[in-house]
């Protein structure tokens, strides 16, 4: 009974929700009346399928209670992601999750052997929970995959900047060229970055810099930090862009060395669970028959 109150009270919740969607206070709407325009995004998000046509009529009831939370937006925009389309998943992945126990149980019922009603919800909650937070999981597992690839070709981009300012080459004249030698989503990002300053009419350190702020990658925000100093003051950043470089191989090999020995660990779970099989194996026979015979 504890299980279907629970389901009765999520429901209704949620119909409330649909019903009479809160309001944002008076405070917040002068706040916002009152702010200047943002500027535009540097990331982009575009993003389709059949999950976002189907779950539709789920994304506002989803968005209405401060989903998804602004960590994970902004991981959407790193991996490219419609916040729709993520609503969406979500509200899908979770039906299916709840739906799939019954469909089960039905199989199991025309081979005559069914479960308890209360096996099939407690599956169905769990199975419909973790569904639903699947999607959340993805996104952040795939938006760190992408920031340490950035990170990679950011060490890169610098390397090429300090060998172009070493050859004379000025400060806009090297972000330019530097960029225009990689490939990759790391450099298209940057290219977008670099381009959208010149149709904004913007210094390229600011775009640089929004697009650190956006990927979450602080290296690249310290990058447009020195080179609006060589752009604005002057300063010599040779040495100080070779020294980020370093720092910033440095600590991607550090990185890698901890998740190469995190997977060695996880490699030898399983032999270890093999081998305390093994000895199950060979010592239940003479355990058994010491047990038998007292």
């Amino acid at each position: 009974m504890a299980f279907w109150g629970l389901g009765l009270g999520i429901g209704l919740w949620m119909l409330a929700v649909y019903v009479f969607p809160p309001r944002p206070s008076l405070r917040a709407l002068v706040d916002q009346l009152q702010a200047a325009p943002p500027s535009a995004p540097i990331l982009t998000a575009n993003s389709a399928g059949w999950a976002l046509s189907v779950g539709r009529p789920f994304v506002g009831t989803l968005g209405s209670v401060g989903m998804p939370s602004k960590s994970l937006r902004n991981d959407l925009a790193v991996i490219g992601k419609s916040v729709d389309h993520h609503l969406a998943e979500k509200a899908v992945l979770a039906l299916a999750g709840m739906l799939l126990p019954p469909l089960v149980q039905l199989v199991l019922v025309v081979a005559d052997a069914g479960l308890g009603w209360e096996i099939l919800l407690a599956a169905s909650v769990l199975s419909g929970v973790g569904g639903f937070f699947f999607p959340d999981i993805n996104v952040r597992r795939e938006a760190e995959r992408r920031r340490s690839t950035f990170r990679h070709a950011l060490s890169a981009y610098l390397n090429l900047i300090r060998v172009l300012l070493a050859g004379g080459a000025g400060v806009d004249g090297a972000l330019k060229y530097a960029v225009s030698v990689g490939k990759g989503w790391a450099f298209d990002q940057l290219r977008h970055a670099l381009v959208t300053s010149r149709l904004t009419r913007s210094t390229p350190w600011s775009a640089l810099r929004q697009l650190g702020v956006e990927l979450g990658v602080q290296p690249l925000t310290e990058l447009a930090a020195s080179v609006s100093l060589a752009g604005t003051e002057g300063a010599r950043v040779r040495a100080s862009l070779a020294a980020k470089a370093t720092a910033l191989r440095t600590r991607e090999l550090t990185l890698a060395e901890s998740a190469a020995q995190a997977a060695t660990e996880r490699m030898s779970v399983p032999v270890v669970v093999l081998c305390a099989g093994f000895l199950i194996f060979i010592g239940f026979p003479a355990v058994a028959n010491v047990l038998g015979g007292l």
